[in-house]
């Protein structure tokens, strides 16, 4: 599954035995996921999240770290720094609701544009007018989910598929470097 506004690749099964099998592979780990996402702020170096999650107790449609919650674990890289923002690649070890977002917040980097648990718009001082644009006007958070990685339900067969950037990320992209 992919959260509401996260663009990018998801499995589907065309049978009851290759959802079941497909299932058991995830819960086993065997599934890759990768994520790219633009965070708000200047994230140093790349790193691990292995902290558990669970519903918010306060918030019913969001998720929280808790210490009673389930194991999950991120793993992150930068790819690339701009004067405000960071183009990361998140890896999932687990498959959380909401995981990379929660993460990336926990650590102080939310995702640009992710209304749950991000924050307030953070723009660089003296910002260029087309990042501002860029930035104020996007209308979802800034996540695709870029490769998978996995072995075909009937032949064990690696697949390995992946998927550009949607033309709005990249359009954060080109601000940022502009700016």
């Amino acid at each position: 599954r992919l959260d509401k506004n996260t663009s990018g690749l998801l499995i589907v099964a065309r049978n009851s035995a290759a959802f079941q099998t497909l299932t058991a592979a995830m819960s086993r780990r065997e599934i890759s996921r990768t994520y790219s996402a633009i965070s708000n702020g200047i994230v140093i170096a790349g790193g691990t999240v292995d902290e558990p999650i669970g519903r918010d107790p306060h918030n019913r449609l969001k998720m929280a770290i808790r210490r009673d919650g389930r194991r999950a674990v991120s793993h992150y890289r930068v790819v690339k720094k701009f004067r405000a923002h960071t183009q990361l690649e998140v890896r999932l070890d687990t498959g959380r609701t909401h995981q990379s977002r929660v993460h990336l917040a926990h650590i102080g980097h939310p995702i640009v544009g992710d209304k749950q648990y991000g924050s307030r718009l953070r723009l660089p001082a003296k910002p260029h007018p087309q990042l501002e644009t860029a930035f104020g006007g996007f209308a979802r958070q800034a996540l695709h989910a870029k490769a998978l990685a996995f072995s075909h339900p009937l032949t064990g067969e690696l697949i390995e598929v992946s998927s550009d950037l949607p033309s709005d990320i990249k359009m954060l992209i080109s601000a940022a470097l502009a700016d």
